[in-house]
């Protein structure tokens, strides 16, 4: 998890350069249960910090997946729509989207021990 900022909605964002890279948490894909679909949005499309950029479906519930950055989607990772369960076994290999031309991030991105305590307080 060495490099990850964390969003309070449990998404992960990777700084390479000026490329972001954003999933979810593994506390996230822990509490969605075995996930059996992803609705990503096209590479291309615009995405903007604290809004929603796509889907996940689980067993237990749907829930949108939050962008930590604003800026303009470079790639998805396709992979996840033929097989969304990559989420669940390594959720941290499993990206959703690569995010180009960053004008933002959320303000308040915790380190790997910030998100920790964080998770600690919502269970």
């Amino acid at each position: 998890m060495e490099g990850l900022k964390f969003s309070k909605t449990h998404e992960w964002v990777k700084f390479e350069g000026d490329t972001a890279i954003v999933g979810i948490s593994d506390f996230a894909q822990n509490a969605m249960g075995d996930i059996v679909f992803a609705d990503l949005p096209e590479a291309g499309d615009e995405v903007t910090a604290g809004e929603a950029f796509g889907e996940i479906e689980s067993v237990k519930a749907v829930s949108d997946v939050n962008s930590p950055v604003s800026g303009r989607i470079a790639e998805i990772n396709v992979d996840l729509l033929d097989s969304p369960e990559m989420i669940n076994e390594a959720p941290y290999d499993a990206w959703f989207i690569r995010v180009v031309d960053v004008t933002d991030h959320l303000p308040d991105l915790m380190d790997s021990d910030e998100y920790a305590t964080f998770c600690e307080s919502e269970q």
